[in-house]
């Protein structure tokens, strides 16, 4: 299994000072340091760092435009794949050739190491910007086809029920060929079903979610996948998913770097979110189903460490997260996306947490890998050796009978 990244530039509340400055100071703060975090990640062999794409949403992900910072990020890493997580690929949100040319300008930036995501983002973003939500599924898969025909043909043109453009040629073309390969957000079964009936990569998440229920997603995923129509010029099989994740020498320093308030941070504002723009529709009670720790919590009954306990995250030392990074590849997780940069923790121990994983807990993963290749090569030939064997006997009592 590979580790890789997963930011969205979060900007804590409350701002230290009055509007204008107190934004804009914290803004600037979090876009150094999430940075310089990923260039010290690029440096110690994790494999991606997936960026969002999310609009209006204040405290959390303050990255409209993740095409600016990995075009940035080109410039200042090496080899760590940059990966658009994601893309808001229906029409209303953005034409499908300004998709087209930013993310082959990336690719083409960076040498070849662009990764594309595509989704749909939610009905908070989606009804600003007139998204029509019911035929958002297709208008993304359609806008993801125009793409990639824009990619693979000199001069490209559209006359279809959600595009009219003339003939053009789109430039540039990425620079890996065909192009970059395509990922799909998803949450549930139907959308992971989604995901691996267009032959895309799988894009998820495990938080608040035991990894059972996160394991029927994944194995919803690999049975479409038996039977994938590809919706781009690459085949992709495999599946990513993101959670909190914080290593340190110690759990000692838990406390100090205030982890557990930051995880709670997090979810406090997955729910306040939904329950302001996306479920203000609902009665209290089915509001009440829909975040239930938000109440446990205020009345003391639920303990935050329990996302930890259940693997719901993933905290601890470098033994400890090793541990638990092997429960998520047995559940069939190819790429962990580490997201480590949430709530109050502060820079310098998130850097240490990075270096805790580049240098202690990659290499074991990759050794792992490695024997379970060797392995799978021996047992490989050994079969393949019995074979010859048996067809050899087979071949000599043939003869005799003769």
């Amino acid at each position: 299994m590979e580790l890789g990244l997963l930011y969205e530039f979060d900007v804590p509340q409350p701002w230290a000072g009055e509007h204008p400055w107190g934004q804009r100071s914290a803004e600037r703060q979090v876009y150094r340091d999430n940075i310089e975090q990923i260039v010290l990640a690029d440096k110690l062999g994790f494999e991606a760092v997936w960026l969002v794409e999310h609009h209006f949403r204040e405290n959390r992900s303050h990255m409209p435009c993740n095409e600016v910072v990995l075009g940035a990020l080109s410039q200042i890493t090496d080899r760590i794949k940059l990966g658009f997580g994601v893309s808001l690929m229906p029409h209303e949100f953005i034409h499908p050739a300004r998709i087209a040319e930013k993310v082959a300008t990336v690719d083409l930036l960076s040498r070849g190491r662009a990764i594309w995501g595509m989704g749909r983002s939610t009905p908070m973003e989606q009804i600003a910007f007139g998204v029509d939500i019911p035929n958002s599924k297709e208008k993304m898969k359609a806008a993801a086809k125009t793409v990639v025909g824009m990619w693979e043909q000199e001069y490209y043109e559209e006359d279809s029920e959600y595009l009219k453009f003339p003939k053009r040629m789109v430039t540039p073309k990425p620079y890996q060929y065909p192009h970059p390969p395509a990922w799909m957000a998803a949450s549930t079964e139907s959308s992971a079903t989604m995901a691996g009936e267009n032959g895309c990569g799988l894009l998820c998440f495990s938080i608040m979610q035991p990894l059972d229920k996160l394991k029927l997603v994944i194995d919803s995923y690999r049975e479409a996948q038996k039977t994938a129509t590809p919706l781009t010029g690459v085949h992709t099989n495999k599946v990513g998913v993101y959670t909190l994740v914080h290593c340190a020498e110690s759990r000692d320093s838990f406390g100090t770097n205030r982890l557990w308030e930051s995880m709670w941070w997090w979810y406090k504002g997955i729910a306040e979110f939904h329950l302001k723009w996306e479920m203000a529709h609902l009665t209290p009670e089915q509001q009440a189903q829909a975040f239930p720790l938000l109440e446990s919590r205020a009345r003391g009954e639920f303990d935050i460490e329990e996302f930890d306990r259940e693997d719901m995250v993933i905290v601890g030392t470098p033994d400890e997260c090793l541990q638990k990074l092997l429960r998520y590849e047995e559940a069939g997780v190819d790429q962990l996306l580490c997201y480590l940069n949430f709530g109050y923790l502060p820079h310098d121990a998130i850097m240490k947490s990075i270096e805790l994983l580049g240098t202690r807990v990659i290499p074991e993963l990759r050794k792992r890998g490695a024997n379970r290749v060797a392995a799978g090569l021996e047992q490989q030939i050994a079969v393949t050796a019995k074979q010859t064997e048996t067809g050899a006997l087979w071949q000599k009592n043939e003869l005799l009978k003769a």
